[in-house]
Order: structure tokens, then C-alpha cells, then sequence
């Protein structure tokens, strides 16, 4: 049977192009088949084998993102034409944001299916607010990618222009629901939201938000998002209290197990009139993906109210924000957890017309995501303060002979030993800046693109 279940298993992964839908189907079948006869393996006295973590097909929630064009031209009629409006339009803006590298980028793009926001793992990689958009069926999402909140302390320290400080708060000011993200593998920060988050949400409290955990896949200690969890929504969730209850094993093992318990609270009174938080239900137990078994913990919801607003001196003692709706706990690099968090957010559209055509992925430039791609891979590749002070400038945008993409452009440093570290010795660390970069570019256009980087030192 080991044998068997083996082939099933590395057959249920895959999906044929040519045939998305025949093979979407069959892999969740060929996987449930798969984990049957691994179970009827064990039971037959396989115990010796090292049993295999099964991988089900991963299932794609709509159609493929449909692909940046490659034209400046075309783009822009693209974003000034209008948007088919199907029979019952529905509609919803989310803003995104917490603190600077919190993995905000990276959810958008697994949100859209498509890399077209700039990834790295150094601070302030997104240096202004942009939009994605997602089209499924009758619904239309809107993702407000948005830097991170930051004061203008830090804005100085890191030459960072004023945008960085108001994209975030303009950002919140078009949006119908927000999600507030958090690194769980950063110690230091994971267990409060910043002042700077606090004040965003005190300043919008009638806006529904959402937490949002992210790398959990990268936490070692599972058991903590229960404390972390409780510690970023001061212990409240959609008006419900969270309760934290350890169980210890009755046999020999010393581990413990904690589940989250939700008991009802005292909603806060509202003082936001028009809140839409008691509008609904919530339709958490269908979307969130949480269960309260799991080990990881969920939160339970029902009808909440309206916040009130939160003043300064109550926001130097808070840790966390009591007015969340859900909880979500994801690792966004990996896609985990990702079309769950999409389903939530299709199930709270509200009817609305659409606001641009379906073919419509960002409301960018070719050539910004051209040159956000690049600086993503100076940024990862240059040590310290030196990738703030490349400044880049565009030679050449054209279509080849053969359609392909030629695009030219010249990084220019201030120093000398600037331009020796960014082409690395023998040109290693140019060329593979232009070829992953190239790589991004192709998948953003889904056409053949041929990138040329050229360094020097500014005059």
C-alpha cells in the first residue's frame, strides 16, 4: 500500500495547463485517495515507515490575474476606459498596512496572483501607496497596498519623502474595511501594535478591521499566537471576550495544549454614527478558516457594535485594538491561508458598481513596476544604507523584432565603491539583479522581456 499511496501522492499536486478545471478536480480526489491508503498502510503494521506530510493541490479561487500591459498607452486606456458593469456589481476597498516590512507587499500580490508590488527584506521596499485589483464573478476587490506606518523620526533617518507618512492615512480614508498585519516571528514587536497602527485605527473607528498574522509558518512555538492573539485584541474580538485556557495531556507527556474560548463581553458603546459593524453577521464561521479546536486558535464572532473613539491618553496604555472583527493567521510567502482570507473578503463586498475593467491588475505603470522590481533586488542584494542612494533612469522601453520587451536602464550611485559592490565581483551581483528581476518582469507581462543593467557613478 506504501508504494501505492506513494505514487497517488506525487501525482495529486499536479495540475495540467491545458486542462485547469478536469485537473483541479482530480487532484483533491487523487490526494483524499492518497491520504485513505497511507491510513489503511498504517493500520496494517507500517508503523516503521517514516509516514509522508501530504500536500493537497493547491486550489485557485477564480480565473488566472490577467497580466500588466506593457505599453505606458495602452495601460492608461486600460485605467480610463469604462468598467463592464455586471447585473448586481458588488464592490470593496481594503487597506492594508502596519508596521514597515510586515509582509503588507507580499500578501497583495498572493491576494492578486500575480507579482506586481516590490518584496524585500529590508524596510520601506514600498515607497508609495498603489492598487491592485481583483475581479471574480459578479465582485470586485480593491487592494490599497500602502508603505509602512512610520513617524517622521524615522521618515529623516531613512531620507524618505513625505508621501511615506500620508499614503497610509489617505489610503484609509477610500477604504470600506481594513486589514492590520503583524510579523508573529518578530519577538520584539509582535506582541503590541504600534503607536503608530493605534492611532491610524483610533482616527477610523467606524471602519471594520481585521488582524491579520502573518508568518506564522516561520513561529516554532505555535502555542504562543494564543498570547499574541489575546495581547493585539486586548482579549476582545467582535465583541466577544477571549479566554485562554490551558489543558495539560493526561499520559506521560508534559506538553501542553491551549485553546481559545470566546465568552460574551460588553460591546463597547458606539459614538461613530453610520457604524456598519452592527449591520450584519459576521460570516466568520464560513470564511475565516479558524476553528476553535485547532491548535492554533480561532476566534469566535457574532453581532458587534460600533467602537468608540479612542483618545490620546487611552492609546498610551493600550497594547492592542479591542474592535476587531476576525483573525486571521497566515504565512502570506507561502500562500497558506491566502484564498481563505480572499473568500472572506469576496462574502463583505457590498453591491456597488465596479470602479475599473476586469482586465485591469494595477493601477500602475509598466514602467513603476519595472523599475519597483528592480529596486526590490538592489535593495536584497546591496548591504546596509547603500541601495537608498541608487537613483535609476530609463534608456530604453521598446518592442523587439520578434515582440519581445527590451528594456535598458542605468543605476546611478554616488560613490565609487558603490558601483564596485552593486556590480560585485566579475559582475556577479549586476547579473543577477538583471535576471531575477527579468524573471519578475516576465511573469508581471507574461511576455519575454530582455533586461540590460548598466551602473555608474552619478556626475
Amino acid at each position: 500500500l506504501w508504494p501505492r499511496a506513494v505514487r497517488q501522492w506525487q501525482r495529486a499536486p499536479l495540475v495540467s495547463r491545458r486542462a485547469p478545471r478536469r485537473a483541479s478536480m482530480a487532484a483533491p480526489m487523487a490526494a483524499a485517495a492518497a491520504r485513505a491508503a497511507l491510513r489503511a498502510a498504517g493500520a496494517a503494521g507500517a508503523a516503521a515507515v517514516r509516514p509522508l506530510r501530504l500536500r493537497a493541490a493547491p486550489a485557485a479561487l477564480g480565473q488566472h490575474p490577467p497580466p500588466v500591459a506593457t505599453d505606458k498607452e495602452e495601460q492608461k486606456r486600460l485605467l480610463e476606459s469604462r468598467p463592464e458593469q455586471p447585473q448586481q456589481p458588488k464592490v470593496l476597498r481594503i487597506a492594508i498596512i502596519g508596521a514597515p516590512n510586515a509582509g503588507k507587499s507580499t500578501l497583495s500580490n498572493q491576494l492578486l496572483g500575480r507579482k506586481v508590488f516590490p518584496v524585500s527584506r529590508k524596510v520601506h521596499t514600498t515607497r508609495c501607496k498603489a492598487w491592485g485589483v481583483i475581479t471574480h464573478e459578479d465582485t470586485q476587490l480593491i487592494i490599497l497596498d500602502t508603505p509602512g506606518l512610520t513617524n517622521p523620526l524615522k521618515a529623516k533617518r531613512h531620507n524618505l519623502d513625505e508621501t511615506m507618512l500620508t499614503d497610509p492615512w489617505d489610503s484609509m480614508k477610500h477604504a470600506d474595511l481594513v486589514l492590520v498585519l503583524v510579523d508573529v516571528s518578530d519577538h520584539w514587536t509582535r506582541n503590541s501594535l504600534s503607536k503608530e497602527v493605534l492611532k491610524c485605527l483610533s482616527q477610523f473607528p467606524h471602519i471594520p478591521s481585521v488582524l491579520v498574522l502573518n508568518k506564522v509558518d516561520i513561529l516554532k512555538k505555535k502555542f504562543l499566537l494564543l498570547e499574541i492573539a489575546t495581547d493585539l485584541t486586548e482579549g476582545i474580538v467582535n465583541g466577544k471576550k477571549l479566554e485562554v485556557k490551558s489543558a495539560l495531556k493526561q499520559d506521560s507527556s508534559s506538553s501542553a495544549k491551549s485553546s481559545l474560548h470566546v465568552s460574551q463581553a460588553s460591546p463597547p458603546e458606539s459614538k461613530v454614527p453610520g457604524s456598519p459593524f452592527g449591520q450584519e453577521k459576521s460570516q466568520a464561521q464560513e470564511g475565516s478558516g479558524l476553528d476553535k479546536s485547532s491548535d492554533v486558535g480561532g476566534a469566535g464572532t457574532g453581532e458587534a457594535q460600533g467602537p468608540k473613539h479612542h483618545g490620546h491618553k487611552d492609546l498610551k496604555d493600550m497594547k492592542g485594538w479591542p474592535h476587531f472583527q476576525e483573525i486571521f493567521m497566515l504565512a502570506a510567502l507561502h500562500g497558506e491561508e491566502v484564498d481563505t482570507l480572499k473568500r472572506y473578503l469576496l462574502m463583505q463586498a457590498k453591491p456597488g458598481p465596479w470602479e475599473f475593467h476586469s482586465s485591469v491588475l494595477t493601477n500602475q505603470s509598466p514602467q513603476e513596476i519595472c523599475d519597483n522590481i528592480i529596486r526590490e533586488k538592489v535593495l536584497e542584494y546591496l548591504p546596509l544604507e547603500v541601495p537608498y542612494g541608487v537613483t535609476q533612469v530609463t534608456d530604453i522601453w521598446k518592442e523587439g523584432e520578434c515582440g519581445e520587451l527590451l528594456i535598458v536602464q542605468s543605476l546611478l550611485v554616488p560613490r565609487e565603491s558603490h558601483k564596485r559592490m552593486l556590480i560585485g565581483r566579475g559582475g556577479r551581483v549586476i547579473s543577477r539583479i538583471a535576471r531575477e528581476a527579468g524573471q519578475d518582469l516576465m511573469n508581471a507581462f507574461l511576455c519575454e522581456v530582455r533586461l540590460k543593467l548598466k551602473v555608474e557613478v552619478k556626475g
